[in-house]
Parts: C-alpha cells; structure tokens; sequence
C-alpha cells in the first residue's frame, strides 16, 4: 500500500537525480546501429559481397597518376597489370605483315607487299 501512496512529487524528484547524460549514450547506440545499416546497404547495392566470393571472377579498371591499371580476380588469384600509352619500339619501324592463328593451332605469317617508292 505505500507505492499506491507516494505523491507526484517524490517522483518529479527522482527524476532530478538522474544522469543527464544517459540520453547521450542512447543517441550514440542509435547512431552505431544507423551507420551498420548504411554500411550493408552500400555492400548490398555495389555487390562488393563478390570480392570474398572465391569462385566470382571480377574485372576492376583504376585509373591513377595517368595510368591506367587492370585488376583481375579469378577466384582466389588476384592479377593487376599496367596499361601505358607508350609503343613498343617507338615511332620507328614498319609493318611487316600478318599473323594468323588456325583451328588446329598452327600459326602462318602473311609478308605485306613491300613497293619501294624511291625509284
């Protein structure tokens, strides 16, 4: 019968000794399980889920300092090659001819026709 009794005011002045910063510590939990969400989400929408996948192939082209990188991903072998924009052998040289592979792996080479225009 004395919790039926008790007045309002004992209770407005139990609610004077408690911590002010109780409400802080519940507003950071709100915000822990907010960026979680965000954070699954993101993995969800991009399907980055695939980079842990080891039977996923995946081709990623990054682009840095000028240069362009290829990185691949055949299950758990990881390669990354450099792309330039520089020619092998330089400006000089001449097409020499062409070469084809056949079904049964054999490969011939075509000369080009090669006309001297100096005569």
């Amino acid at each position: 019968m004395k919790y039926l009794k008790k007045k309002r005011s004992d209770h407005l002045l139990m609610a004077k000794h408690e911590e002010p910063l109780n409400g802080v510590a519940n507003l950071f939990d709100v915000a822990l399980v907010f960026i979680v969400a965000m954070l699954l989400s993101l993995m969800a929408t991009y399907q980055v889920l695939d980079f842990f996948n080891p039977e996923s192939e995946i081709t990623v082209m990054k682009k840095t300092e000028g240069s362009w990188k290829i990185i691949t991903k055949k299950g758990k072998d990881i390669k990354v090659r450099k792309v330039t924009d520089k020619k092998a052998g330089g400006e000089e040289g001449t097409r020499l001819g062409t070469a084809y592979q056949l079904k049964d792996g054999r490969v011939i080479y075509i000369p080009e026709d090669v006309t001297d225009d100096k005569n």
